[in-house]
């Protein structure tokens, strides 16, 4: 399993959200602050399946908008995740 920590614009994160349940996957938004995108920003957690990482990075293609120059459309960070339980 991986855990995928996508850090988009908050102008974006609501089709992001919208997308990516639509596809089935279960996300966790946080609000969140830094330098990566030097703006308002949103942190989006999903845990999946290996496989599923391409589908994801694929809504995040479509989703989000395109970012000025030298800005990114957003910031991906995965890492596996040998446990998970919902409770």
């Amino acid at each position: 399993m991986k855990l995928m920590m996508i850090v988009v614009r908050d102008t974006d994160d609501e089709e992001v959200v919208q997308e990516l349940i639509r596809h089935g996957y279960g996300v966790t938004r946080m609000a969140s602050t830094g330098g990566f995108l030097r703006r308002g920003n949103i942190t989006l957690m999903v845990g999946l399946q290996d496989d599923q990482v391409d589908d994801v990075l694929e809504v995040l293609r479509e989703k989000t908008m395109p970012a000025e120059p030298g800005l990114s459309r957003a910031t991906v960070f995965v890492v596996d995740m040998p446990y998970f339980e919902k409770i």
